[in-house]
């Protein structure tokens, strides 16, 4: 059976796999080019000013992301990834003119960063519903382990070449790239076909369906737990990636060219893990997949310990191999645990906790820095990387939840396989 055997990947499938293949070159070129646009815009801005346009961006994308989840399981989610794609596109298109052509002030770099933020809180949580659905139960394993392959592989292509048209034609072009590839998305997405029962606005209230949401979001212990794991640790992660790599990388590594080397190591990583992922199919979801969560300390240690491009960009690539082993079995626990009319819901309350501290650690990773010292506030995010991952499986769902045989999954309806809740 080859990967793209009809047999488990529809028409669907395919055509989200490609828009996110489309779309993820421009959002890996997009972070290292509005990082080095802020570095360009000012000569006084450093740290602190990278960091506060990043935290701009995560805002709305947190506040906005419960009804993002709501809006995907009421409406066609289709249209909803179309409609966000589109203004993602027009807000990134003002902000490369804005680079371009101009000398944009730091709230201008602020405010177009938080309209692409409210743009992704729509986004995701119609675009987890869609590819969780699209592929049945028995092949999941196997289909989301190609999808993360597809767009890390994007990722690489999108985080190297931007790193290199960064250095040498500038972030604003890089900017309007992305700006392009969203507008291509958005038309290959508008093609999907509506998959599952209808979804109305007639329903009950949004207030109540986001109440239900969260109910089941509560109710579910491993659920939870990992979220809030993942609620410190994504601020750490962000902090490294786009604040205080690019420093160190403009400060002793050549510039934008060796972090956009660095960031695609990463989705290397990402990519090298995809075939043990389609092959392996561990019986300890949760357990394994966290396994891999212990490799993210890894690229802050290589940064505060002072190490050259070569070591840091093997230590983004085993964190790129830990995050695959950790999605896939995430997703697979989701379709497994979650039923379908409340996969956005549980999506967006997933990303809600996930991205809540993306602001706080973001606009502090500069005042942190000033403070404690580069060196000091990359010890920090990898101690508090490994912490949360030996953490988390105190909780005994994460350690025994386990994979279920597909003819189990059309009875899991809205409550936890037996072994779970038990526990």
């Amino acid at each position: 059976m080859t990967f793209l055997d009809p047999a488990w990947a529809g028409r669907n499938y395919r055509v989200q796999t490609a828009a996110t293949v489309v779309s993820g070159l421009g959002n890996a070129a997009a972070p290292i080019a509005t990082a080095f646009a802020v570095l360009h815009s000012d000569p006084r801005w450093g740290s602190a000013e990278v960091g506060y346009v990043t935290a701009a961006r995560t805002v709305p994308l947190v506040v906005l992301l419960l009804v993002g989840g709501a809006v995907a399981d009421r409406l066609p989610r289709h249209l909803v990834m179309v409609g966000a794609n589109l203004f993602n596109a027009g807000s990134q298109g003002v902000l490369a003119a804005l680079v371009l052509f101009g000398h944009p002030s730091l709230w201008a770099l602020m405010a177009l960063s938080a309209a692409g933020g409210a743009g992704q809180a729509f986004y995701a949580p119609a675009a987890e519903g869609v590819i969780l659905q699209a592929v049945p139960a028995e092949h999941a394993a196997k289909a989301f382990s190609v999808f993360k392959m597809a767009m890390n592989g994007a990722s690489i292509g999108g985080a190297a070449l931007g790193g290199v048209l960064v250095a040498v034609v500038g972030p604003g072009w890089v900017l309007a790239a992305d700006a392009a590839c969203f507008a291509v998305a958005a038309a290959l997405r508008a093609g999907l076909e509506p998959e599952g029962p209808g979804r109305s606005p007639s329903r009950p209230g949004l207030v109540h369906e986001l109440l239900v949401g969260w109910r089941e979001f509560t109710a579910r212990r491993w659920l939870w737990a990992i979220v809030v794991q993942f609620g410190v640790m994504n601020a750490c992660v962000l902090a490294v990636e786009a604040v205080y790599g690019p420093v160190v990388a403009e400060d002793r590594m050549g510039g934008a060219g060796a972090w956009g080397v660095a960031m695609a190591a990463l989705s290397v990583g990402m990519v090298a893990a995809g075939p043990l992922m389609t092959r392996w199919q561990p019986r300890r979801l949760l357990l394994v997949g966290n396994g891999g969560v212990f490799l993210f300390g890894l690229p802050p240690l290589a940064l505060a310990l002072g190490w050259p491009l070569v070591p840091v960009a093997l230590a983004m690539f085993l964190a790129g191999a830990g995050t695959t082993v950790f999605v896939v079995g995430w997703m697979v626990t989701l379709q497994q645990e979650v039923p379908e009319e409340l996969l956005s819901r549980m999506s967006a309350y997933d990303s809600f906790g996930s991205f809540a501290l993306l602001p706080l650690g973001t606009a502090l990773a500069g005042p942190a820095a000033n403070a404690f010292g580069l060196s000091g506030a990359l010890w920090g995010c990898a101690l508090i990387c490994a912490a949360l991952a030996g953490l988390v499986l105190l909780v005994p769902e994460v350690r025994r939840l386990e994979r279920a045989v597909p003819e189990a999954r059309a009875g899991a309806g809205a409550v936890e396989a037996e072994a779970v809740t038990s526990g």
